[in-house]
């Protein structure tokens, strides 16, 4: 890792020590967790902003010329991104924040020319966190062990909202032709869930940026795949995302190709 990429690490762990700090502390009251919804129907509160604002605070100092897009201030998904920037999602799975559940994380990425060259993220709940330098340090990982044939596998999926009848049909086709699936609410911990190896692959339906930036770099880092629509890789734009090994990310990006609506 040269300088400029230890410093942005640096940069990285200390903005979402902040966030994961008041969000240990003041953030866990009620005034913080109150659900509203956006226009898009999902949910968010209080206590994303809040996080979102303490963390764009530290790296506005640490990195004063490179901007942040977080989704609870950025304008819109779609589009180019800047050449270089900080994508953070707040708290990624809200839903299971809001209700207890502690399948939720701070997930922060840098990129580059539209590409996460590192990633932060941090469960509060489950006390873990995970970093692209820290895997780079690893003698071993667990992402080449995995099954490699999709009737062997445990797939994790999100991005399955109603209203979406080819999600619904997919769910029926890896019922079909998956080992196990697990649905857990979060894309930035389904991927690092392929990354550790609890789960062989996973499929994110209509990720956004923030919510698979800092994940894709981690599974990329341990050698894994992460391809977006017609096999190709991966990009902020691509409708879905699927990651892991390399023979079973293609073989699920053809499931979901074979899906009739």
């Amino acid at each position: 890792m040269n300088q400029q990429h230890a410093a942005l690490h640096r940069a990285a762990h200390a903005a979402v020590d902040a966030g994961a700090a008041w969000l240990a502390g003041e953030g866990a009251g009620d005034r913080w967790t109150r659900v509203r919804f956006k226009p898009s129907g999902e949910e968010v509160t209080a206590a994303d902003v809040e996080v979102e604002r303490r963390i764009t605070e530290v790296l506005a100092d640490r990195t004063p010329g490179i901007p942040v897009i977080g989704e609870e201030t950025a304008e819109t998904a779609e589009g180019s991104l800047p050449a270089r920037c900080w994508l953070l999602d707040p708290i990624d799975g809200t839903m299971n924040f809001t209700r207890g559940a502690p399948g939720y994380a701070l997930s922060l990425a840098y990129m580059e020319e539209g590409s996460p060259l590192l990633g932060v993220l941090h469960a509060p709940a489950l006390g873990r966190r995970w970093s692209t330098a820290a895997a780079a340090a690893s003698t071993t990982t667990r992402l080449s062990n995995g099954a490699q044939a999709l009737s062997r596998a445990v797939v994790g999926l999100t991005g399955t909202g109603r209203g979406n009848p080819k999600a619904a049909r997919l769910i029926g086709h890896l019922y079909d032709e998956a080992y196990r699936i697990r649905m857990q609410g979060a894309m930035s911990l389904d991927l690092v869930g392929v990354a550790e190896g609890w789960l062989d692959a996973c499929v994110c339906l209509g990720p956004k940026p923030w919510d698979v930036a800092a994940g894709t770099a981690l599974v990329r880092e341990r050698g894994g795949a992460v391809l977006g629509a017609a096999g190709r890789v991966f990009t902020p734009d691509s409708p879905l995302l699927v990651a892991g090994a390399p023979r079973l990310a293609r073989d699920l990006i053809a499931v979901w190709e074979s899906v009739v609506v």
